[in-house]
């Protein structure tokens, strides 16, 4: 079993990633349902809490359903730190979790997110102003280092392990590398075969299948596995990994059913929750994702992305059912 502070975890666990724009409470709900066993708010600037940003406010919305679940602040001011994490405290998550690791130009110019990799000493300053705000337990997220000639995630880990966080999770990429290339998973195992290192280690990035999760899980040893870009669109990823951890074998691929199901409930908890017609217009970014690889999908995606009620979503879905019922039986 695994703990973060007072939290257990399976022996494994797979943990959903915050993902800007993606990771908001109707995916969430989605991923826990098909098998993730922690899960993270979209990250939140520290700054926009402390204005009462409205965008910021929102991403604070929790559900008991989703427990365990964890917010995400990042910033680069210890003060703005130390009050945002007091403010996410009113809400009640099971963890504050603090992003060193967003490569994102606008978040890095600020000092934040993958900026702070630059200065290691800000850093800690920074985690320890988290931790010491609070009584929840405190996790990191950050990356390798700033580029290939500046890894400097060994002496990261130590001196976060120091603060007092209860957990690290490591996307095995540098900043320079974004998101491209390939993550080097050795980092990982290097810093789990540390003997000073007894908070969990969890690694992030390239798991795409479970045959690539069980591989890593045995080659590199880390305590679980984040699951990112690899879970958009894609809820079931959680349980197909779990079910290969058992038995060596696949689930079966989702059907169309099942995709279209996962689409309306999307739609149904994104609607409750942003409102109807906001809630449709911003899942019209998943659409495509569901659907990857399925033939003919093209010829729905314009119809899925006019439909602003729910009412418009059955009647679309029941045609897309009546089509593809169709077009097996004629494949069969």
């Amino acid at each position: 079993m695994i703990k973060i502070g007072n939290i257990e975890l399976p022996e494994f666990p797979l943990l959903l990633a915050p993902m800007e724009d993606v990771s908001d409470p109707p995916f969430r709900r989605l991923c826990k349902m098909h098998g993730a066993d922690l899960m993270y708010s979209e990250f939140i600037s520290s700054e926009g809490l402390i204005r009462d940003a409205i965008k910021s406010r929102k991403k604070l919305d929790i559900f008991d359903y989703e427990r365990p679940v964890g917010i995400q602040i990042f910033g680069g001011d210890e003060e703005a730190m130390a009050m945002s994490a007091r403010i996410v405290e009113t809400v009640n998550p099971d963890l504050v979790d603090i992003n060193f690791g967003c490569p994102v130009k606008k978040v890095v110019c600020k000092g934040a997110g993958a900026g702070v990799l630059k200065d290691i000493d800000l850093m800690v300053r920074l985690t320890k102003a988290v931790v010491s705000s609070t009584s929840l337990p405190v996790t990191v997220k950050t990356r390798l280092g700033w580029d290939s000639t500046s890894i400097n995630i060994d002496e990261v880990a130590e001196r976060l392990q120091e603060t007092g966080i209860k957990a690290l999770t490591i996307h095995a990429r540098t900043r320079a590398q974004m998101y491209k290339g390939e993550a080097d998973w050795e980092h990982i195992s290097r810093i789990k075969q540390n003997p000073n290192i007894e908070i969990p280690i969890f690694g992030n990035g390239d798991i795409d299948s479970p045959e690539k999760a069980l591989e890593y899980k045995q080659k590199y040893a880390c305590d679980g596995i984040m699951i990112g870009r690899a879970a958009i669109g894609y809820p079931w990823i959680f349980n197909e990994i779990k079910h290969f951890f058992k038995t060596g074998e696949h689930l079966p691929a989702p059907t169309i059913e099942d995709r279209l199901l996962a689409v309306r409930q999307h739609a149904e908890w994104s609607a409750e929750w942003k409102g109807e017609r906001l809630g449709l217009v911003e899942m019209r970014q998943h659409y495509s994702n569901y659907f990857r690889g399925v033939p003919h999908f093209k010829d729905f995606r314009k119809k899925f992305l006019e439909v602003f009620t729910l009412e418009e979503m059955d009647a679309l879905i029941k045609e897309t059912q009546e089509f593809y019922t169709e077009y097996l039986a004629q494949q069969a």
